[in-house]
C-alpha cells in the first residue's frame, strides 16, 4: 500500500544511508522499523517527568496571558529594552 508522511530531513536521509548500507529500499526499512515499533507494548515507553517551577515571580502585573499578541507584543518591547540598554539581555 502506498502512503504519504512527513519524515524530518535529517532523518529521511539518514534513513536512506542506512536502508543503503543494509541492502534494503526505503521503504523496506521503514516498514521494519514500524513492525518492532508496533510490537513494543503500547504505553511501555517511559514518560519523563516535566519540571515544574516553584520559584518567585511570574507574569507582570497587566499582563495578558491568554492573548498571543500580548505575549509577542511584550517580549519585542524586552528585546528593544535589552538592545537600547546594549547588554544583549532581556531585562
Amino acid at each position: 500500500m502506498r502512503t504519504t508522511v512527513s519524515i524530518d530531513d535529517r532523518l529521511l536521509a539518514e534513513a536512506r544511508r542506512r536502508a543503503r548500507q543494509d541492502g534494503l529500499t526505503l521503504g523496506e526499512l521503514v516498514e521494519a522499523a514500524l513492525r518492532r515499533e508496533m510490537a513494543r507494548p503500547a504505553g511501555s515507553v517511559e514518560r519523563l517527568p516535566v519540571p515544574v517551577y516553584h520559584g518567585w515571580g511570574g507574569p507582570h502585573p497587566g499582563v495578558d496571558l491568554t492573548s498571543n499578541r500580548a505575549l509577542a507584543e511584550l517580549l519585542d518591547d524586552d528585546a528593544a529594552g535589552a538592545e537600547a540598554d546594549g547588554g544583549g539581555r532581556l531585562r
